[in-house]
């Protein structure tokens, strides 16, 4: 019996990448931008406690929809070959049902917010959902994820707010313009084994122009969150916050320069830091 519960706690940490937090951070930071700047930097613990959790609960929820999405071809791909659905360690009906628990987690955590949120929290599951099965149906399934991952940002605002004023979609766009970027580096890894089984990516759109793309994705990223600290009038913190983004974009250029796959991964995981220095410059902003 205790065997059988650790195995169904191994098979539940390993689907929901609890091992691997790098996708909860890069969805973390974002959602953490957005809340710190629509409550100019004192987010009362409410919204701190639903949005957080919520970061957590619904990357979990979107790793197990992934996963169940990916069942024949996950397989057939080195890095994802040993995952809980295609070892057997769960199965697709115990999988389904905790996409479900964790859903409803997620819904229990919205009710608690205001009827635009709530709305506006329909397109986040239709987004979270679907982001999975376009990479059978279109090249730039990064720009869903990248919708998906910065959708919580809307709500932020929307809660904080009660409206969703300009610089919510300026937000918006720079974190769906740096998701395609960091993505694309994710998908340079499982790129030549995505090609033979037919699955799409913008790594495989922009074959041998990658890198020049993923380049100017960045810059594009520096230059909006250089507008949003314009409009809100930020200073040297949040400047500076830029200056070493722009640093460690410059080293994730240096990784990915031969397109090896760990180093791509590397430069993938690398935007952990991207995110956490720019929050640490809206948040200095406010002290």
């Amino acid at each position: 019996m205790l065997n059988t519960l650790k195995q169904k706690w191994l098979a539940i940490k390993l689907i929901t990448r609890m091992d691997k937090p790098i996708g909860t951070y890069l969805l973390l930071w974002p959602t953490y931008w957005a809340l710190w700047i629509a409550c100019d930097g004192w987010p009362n613990f409410h919204l701190l406690i639903v949005f957080s959790l919520g970061v957590f609960v619904m990357r979990s929820a979107g790793c197990v929809i992934n996963d169940i999405a990916d069942m024949k071809v996950d397989g057939k791909v080195e890095r994802t070959k040993n995952r809980p659905l295609i070892s057997g360690l769960i199965s697709k009906e115990e999988a389904i049902s905790l996409f479900g628990l964790l859903i409803g987690i997620a819904l229990g955590l919205v009710l608690t917010l205001s009827w635009p949120t709530i709305y506006l929290s329909v397109i986040a599951l239709f987004l979270a959902a679907s982001y999975p099965f376009m990479k059978r149906y279109t090249q730039l399934p990064q720009v869903v994820l990248g919708a998906a991952f910065s959708w919580g940002m809307i709500m932020v605002f929307s809660e904080a707010q009660g409206r969703v004023p300009t610089i919510a979609w300026l937000l918006f766009a720079a974190n769906l313009v740096w998701t395609v970027a960091y993505d694309t580096m994710y998908a340079m890894v499982d790129r030549d084994d995505d090609l033979k089984i037919g699955v799409k990516s913008t790594a495989i759109l922009f074959g041998k122009h990658d890198k020049r793309i993923i380049g100017f994705l960045q810059l594009l990223v520096l230059g909006l969150l250089f507008t949003i600290g314009d409009i809100l009038a930020f200073g040297w913190p949040y400047q500076l916050s830029l200056v070493i983004s722009a640093g460690l974009f410059s080293y994730q250029q240096i990784l990915i320069s031969n397109r090896e796959r760990n180093k791509c991964f590397q430069a993938f995981l690398h935007n952990h830091w991207v995110g956490m220095v720019v929050f640490i410059g809206i948040f200095v902003e406010y002290l």
